[in-house]
C-alpha cells in the first residue's frame, strides 16, 4: 500500500454483537497491524460497548470506542465515524460489518486497488466473488435490490448494496456525508451514488460474503422500504436532469 494511503481506519458499528466483536478485530488487527479500528456501538444492551471498551484498553492506541446512546440507524453511525475520522487525518476510511460476513483478509486487496481509485468495493457479484451460506431468498433480495438500482441509477457497479468499501478521505470530504439522511442499508447506495455523481472512480474487488454465525440479522421490512422510495426518487430525478438537458438543446 502505497505510503500516502496511511493512516486506515476501519468503521465497526455493532449492536448486540457481543459474540462477534472481538473476533473480528482480531483477525482486522493481524490482517492489517498497522490499521486503527472504530468500534461504533449503538448502546448495545448484551454488552458489545464493554467488550468494545476492554479491546481499545488492551491495543496499544489502535482500537477506538464511541458510544452512542441509542440505535439509530447504520447510516447514521457510519456517518458518526467517518467524521470522527476525518477529523482526525485518516487517508483512508472503511466500512466493515462487525458480523464477520466481510472477511478483514480482503482488505490489502481492497487498499492496494485504491491506488487507481476513490472508492474500493468489496463485491459480491463480479467475477471472483461469491456469497456463502446464504438462503436462496436472502441471494434474490439482494441481486434485485443491486440490478433495480443499477437500472434506476444507470450505474455500473454491480454491487451498489456492498458494506464492505474503502474510501479515500477526499472523496467523503466532497461527498458531503453530513447531510445523508439514508439511515438503513440504503445508505451503501446513497454514498455509492454521490460517489459516482461526484465524478470519482469506484472500482470493485471481488470478495466472499459469509452469512454470519451469530447473532441476528439488521434487514427489515422497513429497511427495504426506505431503499426502494429513496432509490426510485433518485432514479426519476435523474431522468429527469436528462430530459432537461434534452429539451434544452
Amino acid at each position: 500500500m502505497a505510503e500516502q494511503l496511511e493512516p486506515v481506519l476501519v468503521v465497526i458499528p455493532t449492536y448486540n454483537e457481543r459474540d462477534n466483536i472481538e473476533r473480528i478485530v482480531s483477525r482486522l488487527r493481524a490482517a492489517l497491524p498497522k490499521a486503527h479500528a472504530l468500534i461504533v456501538d449503538d448502546g448495545s444492551p448484551d454488552g458489545t460497548g464493554e467488550i468494545a471498551d476492554r479491546l481499545s484498553a488492551e491495543s496499544d492506541g489502535h482500537v477506538h470506542v464511541m458510544h452512542r446512546t441509542e440505535k439509530n440507524g447504520l447510516g447514521a453511525a457510519y456517518v458518526a465515524g467517518f467524521q470522527w475520522g476525518l477529523e482526525r487525518d485518516y487517508a483512508v476510511l472503511v466500512e466493515m460489518d462487525a458480523d464477520g460476513s466481510h472477511s478483514p483478509e480482503d482488505l490489502p486487496r481492497m487498499l492496494d486497488a485504491l491506488a487507481d481509485a476513490d472508492l474500493a468495493i468489496g463485491s459480491r457479484y463480479v467475477p471472483g466473488g461469491k456469497v456463502v451460506n446464504w438462503p436462496k431468498h436472502r441471494y434474490m433480495l439482494s441481486w434485485g435490490a443491486n440490478t433495480y438500482a443499477r437500472i434506476a441509477l444507470g450505474a455500473r457497479v454491480k454491487d451498489m448494496t456492498a458494506g464492505f468499501r474503502a474510501y479515500r478521505r477526499e472523496a467523503l470530504q466532497k461527498i458531503r456525508i453530513d447531510n445523508v439522511a439514508s439511515r438503513g442499508y440504503c445508505f451503501q447506495i446513497d454514498l455509492g451514488w454521490r460517489t459516482i455523481e461526484a465524478g470519482f472512480t469506484v472500482v470493485e474487488v471481488p470478495i466472499t460474503f459469509t452469512e454470519r454465525e451469530h447473532g441476528v440479522s439488521k434487514m427489515s421490512s422497513d429497511v427495504i422500504r426506505e431503499a426502494l422510495i429513496r432509490v426510485t426518487k433518485w432514479g426519476l430525478r435523474r431522468r429527469g436532469t436528462q430530459l432537461k438537458s434534452l429539451f434544452s438543446r
